[in-house]
C-alpha cells in the first residue's frame, strides 16, 4: 500500500508541475501522471504478495501509456512536414517534429516582421499562403502561434510585441480560409531565448514567432 501511495502522490505532483510547461509539456506530463496513477490502481489488484510489485510495475507501464497520448505522429502529419519544408526551402524557417508528435515551424522574426513590427511582410504572405492551404487540407489538426522577442526593449514591451506577432499570423492565416476556432496563441516576450542577446545573430534568432501542428486523429 505505501508503495501505490508513493506511486499516486508522485503523479499528483507531475500534475502539478503542469502549470509551469509549455503546452505540448503539459500534455505529456498530465498523461503520464493520470497513467501512473491508473496503472499503480490496476497493478495493486494482484494477490498480497505480488501486489506491491505489481502496483510499481503497472505505474511504470501506465505512465510510459499516458505519455504517449495527445497528439499523434502518422502518414498525414509526416506528409504535412514534408510539403512545409518544401514550401519553405530557402527562407530560413525549420521544420521539425517534437518529442510530443508536433510539427514545430519555427519562423525567425527578422524574415516575417521588420525590427520591432508586428506587421507581416510581403515577401513571407507566400509562404504563410501555402500554409494556409495545408491546414484546410488537414482540418483535423489543431494550431499554436507563439510569439518571441530578443532581450532588447522593456519586459512590457516585448511582452505586447510577442503577442501581437502570434496574433498577427493567425489573423493572416484566417484571412486565408482557416477557421479561427483551430487556433490558440501565445506571447513570451524575452523568457525564452533560443540564442544569446549579446550578438546581432544571436538576437535575430530570438525574434521568432513559433507555430505547433498537431494532430489528434488515428
Amino acid at each position: 500500500m505505501k508503495k501505490i501511495l508513493a506511486v499516486a502522490t508522485a503523479a499528483v505532483f507531475a500534475l502539478g508541475a503542469c502549470e509551469t510547461m509549455d503546452e505540448g509539456q503539459r500534455r505529456t506530463a498530465t498523461g503520464a501522471g493520470v497513467g501512473a496513477a491508473a496503472g499503480a490502481a490496476i497493478g495493486a489488484l494482484g494477490n498480497d504478495s505480488n501486489r506491491g510489485r505489481g502496483a510499481a510495475a503497472g505505474a511504470a507501464i501506465g505512465a510510459a501509456a499516458g505519455a504517449l497520448g495527445g497528439f499523434i505522429w502518422n502518414k498525414r502529419m509526416e506528409s504535412q512536414q514534408k510539403q512545409i519544408q518544401q514550401q519553405t526551402q530557402g527562407t530560413g524557417v525549420e521544420v521539425t517534429r517534437t518529442a510530443d508528435n508536433r510539427l514545430q515551424i519555427n519562423i525567425p522574426g527578422d524574415i516575417a516582421f521588420d525590427t520591432g513590427q508586428a506587421a507581416i511582410r510581403p515577401n513571407f504572405r507566400t509562404a504563410l499562403d501555402n500554409f494556409a492551404q495545408s491546414l484546410q487540407q488537414n482540418p483535423s489538426s489543431a494550431v499554436t502561434i507563439v510569439g518571441h522577442t530578443d532581450g532588447t526593449g522593456s519586459s512590457a514591451t516585448n511582452e505586447t510585441l510577442s503577442l501581437q506577432r502570434a496574433d498577427a499570423t493567425r489573423d493572416y492565416l484566417v484571412s486565408r480560409g482557416v477557421a479561427s476556432n483551430r487556433f490558440s496563441i501565445d506571447g513570451r516576450g524575452s523568457r525564452e531565448p533560443i540564442a544569446s542577446n549579446d550578438t546581432d545573430a544571436g538576437r535575430a534568432r530570438n525574434r521568432r514567432v513559433e507555430i505547433f501542428l498537431g494532430d489528434r486523429d488515428a
